[in-house]
């Protein structure tokens, strides 16, 4: 190995002296060294630029065999964030730092000092290029996965890594270029922590936040939610280290900061859309004024109403029972009673049990709610069995459309804000 190694340094500097001896015997004396170094440097840089080309050419071949998502995710992982490029690369610098010696040993000191110093710059970026193209990778494999929550720790973790990364590199790369002590710069960053802290608090909180998102599985890319906060409806579009980006559903984009996610409300409404359930939570405001009981011959009309047949006629049967050794039976008030409030209620109810687009197996109520100035509100409150937004809202408006109506058969008058003239 050493043997090899020597005749290829002696491989080089033959040609670097033959590169030498050509200009000096050609070249006028006054530009002769000027051009030495720069037919030198081409030579060099064409090496270079050549081992770089062959090693890539090898190294993708192998690759591209091997690309396939399902037997083998980890290899098409790193074809497409070009690691291996990194690794040819490392190799051409590898290859440049060993060869820079044979090319220009003993005659251009001062090219030699610089190129090793812009070999060594090379160096630090290439390796840094490729650590970078590591996190890609890692984010490629989970996107292959199909890992989502993965993906949002990996987008909080890469991002912090990348904006540190470029501080240490870029340390090391003024270390590398004017040839100083990295410990001198690190050391003086002991009297300026409490400053990095302040410019680094929104990065700090949102790689917390990232961690928090991916380990609760509260929240991933594609989910639909709401944020009261910012009076806020859409779809994730992304979540990185500082900013996440909501598609809202007027097709405009809001960005809010990601620490937003651990320290606001947010209302999570995918489960919804999995399920392909939504809720319907809206009341009917009545004038508590046009509640009555119903007589025998109000009771007779509304027999005649389907869904309310067979509970008006249980009523019915109980209430002639209750009344028969009743003292003022005559009167209204006395003894059991029917309102039209009440059985209008019942109405709502066995309306939507009976509705092919109401979930039956969800909540299902008609309730009062406590009385306002305004009225006494019946509310509705149920689930459709389709999601889609615009099924939805016809599901919904169908309903209510039919129960304002409904609300005349029963002497019932819904409040309504009169327009002032």
């Amino acid at each position: 190995m050493n043997d090899e190694l020597t005749n290829t340094r002696n491989f080089l500097q033959a040609i670097s002296d033959a590169i030498h001896f050509f200009i000096q015997d050609n070249v006028p004396s006054n530009w002769a060294t000027l051009v030495q170094i720069l037919a030198k440097f081409v030579v060099f840089a064409g090496l270079i630029y050549l081992v770089d080309l062959v090693v890539k050419l090898i190294i993708n071949s192998v690759f591209k065999l091997l690309y396939d998502n399902d037997k083998h995710p980890v290899m098409k992982s790193i074809y497409v964030a070009k690691i291996t490029n990194s690794f040819a690369h490392i190799i051409a610098v590898l290859f440049a730092s060993f060869s820079v010696d044979s090319f220009f040993y003993g005659r251009h000191p001062k090219s030699f000092i610089f190129l090793e110093r812009m070999i060594g710059l090379a160096i630090v970026f290439v390796v840094a290029g490729m650590l970078y193209r590591s996190l890609s990778a890692f984010r490629n494999y989970f996107i292959i996965k199909q890992d989502f929550y993965k993906i949002i720790a990996l987008n909080a973790v890469s991002q912090t890594v990348k904006i540190f990364g470029i501080f240490v590199f870029s340390v090391v790369a003024i270390c590398v270029i004017f040839g100083i002590s990295g410990s001198a710069i690190v050391g003086s960053l002991g009297a300026i922590t409490a400053v990095l802290v302040l410019v680094f608090r929104d990065t700090i909180l949102g790689f917390v936040t990232g961690i928090h998102v991916a380990t609760s599985k509260n929240l991933k890319v594609g989910d639909w939610i709401g944020i009261p906060k910012y009076n806020m409806e859409g779809n994730i579009l992304d979540i990185n280290l500082l900013t996440t980006k909501i598609q809202n559903f007027d097709k405009t984009i809001s960005t809010i900061p990601t620490y937003d996610l651990l320290t606001t409300e947010i209302k999570n409404i995918q489960v919804m859309s999995e399920s392909n359930t939504r809720r319907i939570k809206r009341s009917i405001i009545f004038n508590i004024n046009s509640f009555k009981f119903i007589d025998v011959e109000e009771l007779e009309k509304l027999l005649k109403i389907n869904l309310i047949t067979d509970y008006l006629l249980e009523k019915k049967a109980e209430m002639t029972e209750a009344r028969q050794n009743m003292p003022n039976a005559e009167l209204v008030i006395n003894g059991r009673q029917l309102t039209n409030i009440g059985v209008f209620r019942e109405y709502v109810f066995n309306y939507l049990k009976n509705s092919p687009h109401i979930d039956q197996s969800g909540t299902l109520m008609v309730r009062q709610l406590e009385n306002t100035p305004h009225g006494m509100p019946l509310e509705i409150y149920c689930f459709t069995n389709d999601s889609t937004w615009v099924t939805y809202e016809g599901i919904q408006a169908d309903i209510f459309d039919h129960l304002l109506v409904a609300s005349k058969e029963f002497d019932l008058e819904i409040i309504q804000i009169a327009k002032i003239s």
